[in-house]
């Protein structure tokens, strides 16, 4: 639940910087999506193999309690909804962000990255300011985590007569591990790839293999939400829970959008947002262990 931009602007219908009172109500709802996640433990789900992905800006609070809870905790220090990499506190001159990172001493830091080799962006300062960030965390002995989203370019689309599926299928594994063995050729060394999720195992293995080549064994792939829908993401947690090098999942939106709005609208108590976010966690953390067994 790190999301910032698009939280503030398509939940709550903020547009530009929030006022106290409106940054004070979205980060109570992040306590009440915390507190389903809490549920969720206290229903049976086993938290030490539950982690929680927050912001500074919206969740300082829930960072805090889950370290004092013993909840693995991984932070962003990207600024959110930008194309190009930008960091949330600081510049890439000093050091700064570091110090907001060692202010809550995440289990993992966290940048979310769009690429594509066929887009038009600047790759090459990306890959710059991202390998500066892999050098530091690095020096510091810190956790990198990357998000990376490999979005279509039209003619990759096109290609596929416009069908989003089967570009995920036919299309973006390949283009994912290009991406990150291009990462690697620029320096950047990411101990965790949250990756979106693969339609085959063959797919899943092959983006596996990419992130651990030439010796980084221990790196590790998880899955991605994309807010899609609950079957396509229970399709995802199957294929990755297969294949070894995958070791879970991170999904936001599809668990807590819903049980959210409901409760911004009337619809639903804060009981009840709690209940949902709960379930919701519960249902995708058994169909990931379910293959395991």
């Amino acid at each position: 639940m790190d999301h910032r931009d698009s939280l503030q602007r398509e939940i709550y219908g903020i547009d530009g910087e929030p006022t106290a009172d409106e940054t004070a109500q979205i980060s109570a709802g992040k306590d009440a999506i915390f507190d389903g996640l809490r549920a969720a433990i206290d229903g049976g789900v086993d938290v030490t193999r539950t982690g929680v992905l927050v912001d500074e800006r919206y969740g300082a609070r829930v960072a805090t309690a889950a370290k004092a809870a013993g909840i693995d905790l991984a932070m962003p220090i990207e600024r959110s909804g930008q194309k190009l990499f930008l960091l949330e506190y600081g510049n890439f001159g000093d050091k700064e962000w570091l110090k907001h990172v060692e202010q809550f001493d995440p289990d993992q830091v966290k940048v979310l990255v769009r690429d594509n080799p066929a887009d038009g962006g600047n790759r090459e300062l990306q890959f710059d300011r991202l390998a500066a960030v892999s050098r530091a965390l690095r020096e510091s002995g810190r956790t990198f985590l990357i998000e990376l989203l490999v979005p279509s370019v039209a003619a990759q689309l096109e290609s596929v007569a416009g069908d989003a599926l089967r570009y995920d299928r036919e299309l973006r594994p390949r283009l994912t591990v290009r991406v990150i063995g291009d990462m690697h050729e620029a320096g950047i060394e990411p101990e965790i790839w949250k990756v979106e999720g693969l339609e085959t195992a063959d797919a899943a293995a092959d983006v596996v293999a990419a992130a651990r080549r030439d010796g980084r064994d221990d790196v590790a792939c998880i899955v991605l939400g994309r807010d899609a829908p609950k079957d396509r993401l229970d399709h995802w947690l199957t294929v990755a829970s297969g294949v070894d090098g995958f070791r879970g999942f991170a999904i936001g939106r599809s668990i807590w959008e819903r049980p959210l709005i409901d409760h911004l609208a009337g619809r639903a108590t804060r009981a009840e947002l709690v209940s949902r976010v709960a379930e919701n966690y519960t249902h995708f953390a058994r169909i990931y262990d379910g293959v395991k067994r």
